[in-house]
């Protein structure tokens, strides 16, 4: 029976003498096994903690010598096992919460007498190297012959960098990294994300700038990263547009989307209630969506885009009167916020409704309304702002949509009014 976690042996004479502990652990391997040439009744059963320093391992006598378990926090992989002679306190963490149940319940029978038969015993045999060295969490690359091409990466990373490499696409090998919580692969040749991306459950920053994408994936902002993701660059990439799916990442704090091609952005963008950073400089966006005054921003950087100049007075008129059947029912379900799915609407029409226009009376409306195009000053949303534009302009256009002449009518004598 083993066990690998971190391991602190606290003497209890320590305070007596004016002394305390560390207070943190050391990786270690702990065995629990038969000294060569004891009795099988349980009497030479040892607890041996092997470490870096000391591979061979101190070996503790455990039958009859186990004066209490401490197990209050077993579910978070933490444990004491404090023993009579030496009088020292063996201190567990980081481990597998299962495990440390496991190896806990040996310890016990064998404290109590168990038959060596009936208990899970390993030989008491000096650690390897690799039994014993601290997890590897952090790796970084930044050149192409550093690379590993037959070696796997360690299981533990929590962060990988792997930069100027030249990599076209993603290494599966990285894929299975399931602790990972930071992924950099910018300044590489990467055309395209492998939906399987997705499966990084811990991922929360996304480092993808100076590649050579040219979009991004639906299914990944319908994967486990809608929680999980905060951080994401797609900076200096070829991409002219997100798919609709891209707001349902509800965890984005910041998004840097600088230097693409992107003629729009995500029609529901407001719904990134978390969203706090945002830049798209130096794209090719005309105007803004509705939705971006919903946000809440602390920094807005919208630079070099080439933004049309509004005019309220003439509309783009997709109305329809009277307004189809299919219209009247699709705003109805919006407005009465009726449960849909594809179990119970084609999809098309699913998709059609996600992206269900908002009048500014607050009633939605699906392929009939009245679009134009006024200007918002951007500090309405961000506290901080760079420039658009080199006139120092803070102000850009965003798209307003009617779903009724009256409601367009209404706005344009407003309209008016202020600007008479």
């Amino acid at each position: 029976m083993r066990l690998r976690c971190e391991v602190e042996v606290v003497s209890r004479l320590l305070p007596t003498c004016g002394l305390r502990g560390r207070g943190r652990g050391t990786t270690a391997l702990l065995a629990l096994g038969r000294q060569p040439g004891g009795t099988r009744d349980g009497g030479g059963v040892y607890l041996m903690v092997c470490t870096a320093r000391d591979r061979l391992g101190a070996r503790y006598k455990v039958r009859e010598n186990v004066e209490r378990f401490f197990t209050r926090f077993v579910e978070e992989g933490k444990a004491t096992v404090r023993l009579r002679e030496p009088p020292v306190d063996v201190c567990l963490s980081k481990a597998n919460a299962s495990h440390l149940k496991t190896f806990l319940s040996a310890v016990r029978l064998a404290h109590q007498g168990t038959d060596n038969g009936a208990l899970p015993l390993s030989a008491l045999v000096p650690a390897k190297a690799s039994d014993v060295e601290k997890a590897k969490t952090k790796m970084i690359i930044t050149s192409r012959k550093d690379y590993p091409l037959t070696k796997n990466f360690p299981h533990s990373l929590e962060h990988l960098q792997a930069s100027y490499c030249k990599l076209a696409r993603i290494d599966s090998r990285v894929l299975g990294l399931k602790r990972l919580r930071k992924l950099d692969l910018s300044h590489n040749h990467i055309k395209q994300l492998p939906a399987t991306i997705g499966d990084l459950a811990c991922l929360q920053e996304l480092d993808l700038h100076d590649n050579h994408l040219e979009s991004f994936s639906g299914a990944l902002c319908c994967s486990s990263l809608q929680k999980s993701l905060q951080f994401l660059d797609l900076s200096q990439n070829k991409i002219r547009a997100l798919p609709i799916q891209f707001c349902r990442l509800r965890g984005l704090v910041q998004v840097k989307l600088d230097d693409n091609e992107l003629i729009r952005l995500p029609f529901r963008i407001g719904r990134l209630d978390h969203l706090r950073f945002f830049s798209a400089a130096r794209n090719k966006l005309p105007f803004l969506p509705s939705d971006f005054r919903k946000l809440c921003l602390e920094n807005l950087d919208l630079f070099g885009n080439p933004f049309q100049q509004p005019n309220p007075l003439v509309p783009d008129v997709q109305l329809k009167v009277p307004l189809t059947l299919l219209e009247c029912a699709a705003r109805a379900t919006v407005n009465h916020r009726i449960p849909y799915g594809s179990h119970l609407l084609p999809s098309h029409l699913c998709e059609d409704l996600e992206v269900a226009k908002t009048c500014q009376c607050g009633q939605a409306c699906l392929s009939s309304f009245i679009q134009i195009t006024v200007t918002m000053n951007l500090h309405h949303v961000a506290h901080t702002v760079v420039l658009v534009d080199n006139m120092g302009g803070t102000e850009a256009p965003v798209i307003s949509y009617f779903c009724s002449l009256g409601c367009y009518s209404q706005f344009l004598d407003r309209y008016l009014q202020s600007n008479g």
